[in-house]
């Protein structure tokens, strides 16, 4: 029974790379091709992955270039930049497609601030969630008979030590990801 606050912690680990993965998709002042993951481009009639029609590189620090693998399909690579939220105009130069992204104004770096706030709560969130049903669990265990008393409380002491340094982990990726925001 112990082997459940084990998988309560990696359950919980889960959520710290799911709120990673996150933070990636919010703009910092530089390049990063992993803003391009949310993309879809409609290859021949059916939607697909950005990167699984074009290769993403960083050649400068505001600017990708997107090159489709199947050059017929440059222009429908272009319109899906053009049309998500990332609010950029992409240029066509040849088989490559330039995205230059706008300096950050203050204002917009306060609202990437905020979303990254909210992605941090939203796997805080996940993390007590799963704290919730673990001690639910034990608590059960200990009703039924299963666990004494004892062993019980400890588990719960167990949980809530993880709990806590998983909490401080997200907070720390909230932390590095604001500074990496606010830096000009």
């Amino acid at each position: 029974m112990a082997n459940i606050v084990d998988q309560a912690q990696a359950q919980m680990n889960k959520s710290v790379e799911s709120t990673k993965e996150n933070f990636v998709g919010i703009r910092t002042g530089r390049a990063n091709p992993a803003l391009l993951n949310g993309i879809t481009v409609d290859y021949y009639g059916s939607p697909t992955p950005l990167k699984a029609v074009a290769s993403i590189g960083v050649p400068e620090p505001r600017t990708l270039a997107v090159t489709p693998f199947d050059t017929s399909q440059a222009a429908a690579v272009e319109k899906a930049i053009r049309d998500s939220d990332l609010g950029v105009n992409p240029n066509r130069d040849g088989n490559v497609i330039r995205v230059t992204l706008p300096e950050l104004t203050e204002d917009r770096r306060k609202d990437y601030v905020k979303l990254a706030k909210s992605k941090a709560e939203d796997g805080k969130i996940a993390v007590r969630n799963i704290r919730r049903k673990t001690k639910e669990s034990i608590e059960v265990s200990v009703k039924d008979g299963d666990l004494g008393e004892d062993e019980g409380k400890r588990l719960q002491k167990d949980l809530d030590t993880v709990t806590k340094k998983i909490s401080d982990s997200i907070d720390e990726l909230l932390e590095g990801k604001q500074k990496e925001i606010l830096e000009v």
